[in-house]
């Protein structure tokens, strides 16, 4: 299949980046509270069950999004979820900022969070859905690379009102109390204006030819892939994507087919393993580890935004990388630099010398190869694997799955830093990479230039 022409390329990587902005939400929201933990805690004299459950009120949120963005995005289209999604996040972003107690705030982050759930699994799908198969792998990638510029973004936001707020003075009593005198409210209320903008922008993309293929909606498909890839190639793929939907059931029982089950294995087990590699115990409590280390809450967050751009630049290497060298390849080297990292980190904290540059060094490196590896193959593949039919509700399986998973981690790292320390803590981590590359090496198959509808088929005969 021909590459279209530089135009189309143009308003293909456009449609692509502003669908990404959901990745951009997601990546902020989760990533924000890393510089909220500390002051929430004191603020709300939190224990570690509740510091546990400020976090995990927004992935349990995910979760709720999740569940039901699959069975909405297949009814009633991608484009219209998504403006959904947009409307949660600024309600949560406006929500924490002016909330009066612990319990509203949690509220605020379980809406916020059920934004997150919906955008982490219908932005990627959507991105997958109107990619030609030569550059599917980058333009979804772009998505992994807006969640870690939303991270960073975040970061940066909390290193600079921290910064600002000793010496900022509002006339306005509650631009006051949200930006000096309880600063975690305006590290939570800025998402509202990325989130907004989301909203408006969303409007102006296209609907998903495939999912008005399946809707009947012919015409209307082929017009919109005649703009992204050209007349001719439009017709091929529009008779690919017919020939194939007729070969679906486009219900539930097609899950059960033995290929699809496979499909949903790997999907599922890759989304959880990605989370219990221990990501997340550096992005959402990264201040909190490097605190202990012994580094100042200004030097810990500083040193968070060190690990927002190297997130973002490796991430860079995946898009340069994943539609030449492929999945496999990225996910095996990277899983297995993960490993190495993360065993090191222990060691460090066993042997009581963490409290130097090397332990920023191993977090750097463990931090590089997830952004490369781990972090944008899973996105990609559970974004292409799945039949069109109930892509959506296949999606939201895994989707759902990483977010049990990341809920679970988010209530019990303050708890296990506490209860058994950081090195067993990230050995632990350490050994969730295995069975991570292990499948990734015997049971994924690489999708590298195949169409959406060559994968289905793969699966349909396996």
């Amino acid at each position: 299949m021909a590459k279209p022409d530089k135009g189309s390329r143009i308003v293909l990587v456009g449609i692509a980046g502003i669908a990404s902005l959901g990745g951009f939400l997601f990546g902020y929201d989760t990533a924000v509270i890393s510089g909220t933990l500390s002051f929430v805690r004191t603020q709300f004299e939190l224990n570690p069950t509740a510091e546990g459950w400020y976090v995990s009120s927004a992935l349990v949120g995910c979760v709720l999004g999740v569940s039901g963005a699959g069975w909405l995005s297949d009814k009633y289209g991608r484009k219209l979820i998504l403006l959904l999604a947009a409307s949660l996040f600024s309600i949560s972003a406006i929500g924490c900022a002016v909330s009066g107690s612990f319990s509203e705030l949690a509220i605020y982050r379980f809406i916020g969070g059920m934004g997150v759930g919906i955008a982490s699994m219908l932005s990627p799908l959507y991105i997958s859905e109107i990619s030609p198969p030569k550059l599917r792998g980058r333009l979804v990638a772009l998505y992994q690379l807006a969640i870690t510029v939303g991270i960073l973004c975040s970061f940066f936001v909390n290193a600079w009102l921290l910064t600002s707020s000793g010496t900022s003075v509002f006339s306005n009593k509650t631009m006051q109390l949200i930006f000096t005198e309880e600063v975690w409210r305006g590290m939570l209320g800025m998402e509202a204006i990325p989130a907004i903008g989301f909203f408006f922008l969303v409007i102006t993309i296209p609907k998903s030819p495939r999912w008005l293929v399946v809707q009947g909606k012919i015409e209307k498909a082929k017009a919109i892939l005649k703009s992204l890839v050209g007349g001719e190639e439009a017709e091929k793929e529009i008779e690919e994507i017919e020939e194939t939907v007729a070969m679906e059931k486009g219900s539930w029982k097609m899950l059960l087919q033995p290929g699809i089950k496979v499909a949903v294995f790997l999907g599922v087990a890759l989304a959880v393993l990605a989370q219990f590699t221990g990501i997340d115990a550096i992005i959402y409590y990264g201040p909190r580890i490097l605190e202990g280390a012994g580094f100042g809450i200004n030097d810990a967050l500083g040193s968070q935004v060190i690990i927002g751009i190297i997130n973002v630049l490796f991430t860079l290497v995946a898009i340069w990388k994943i539609d030449s060298i492929g999945r496999k390849p990225l996910l095996l080297i990277g899983t297995s630099g993960m490993l190495i990292s993360l065993t090191a980190i222990g060691v460090l904290f066993a042997v009581g010398i963490a409290e130097g540059i090397l332990l920023i060094v191993f977090i750097l490196i463990f931090i590089a190869c997830f952004a490369f590896s781990l972090g944008p193959v899973v996105w990609v593949l559970l974004s292409e694997i799945y039949p069109t039919k109930i892509r959506g509700r296949a999606m939201s399986i895994a989707t759902v799955a990483t977010w049990i998973g990341t809920s679970i981690i988010g209530q019990l790292i303050p708890i296990s830093l506490e209860g058994i320390g950081p090195a067993f803590t990230f050995w632990i981590f350490a050994i969730f990479c295995l069975p991570t590359i292990y499948i990734g090496w015997k049971i994924m198959p690489e999708t590298k230039g195949k169409t959406l509808e060559e994968i289905e088929r793969y699966w349909l005969n396996y």
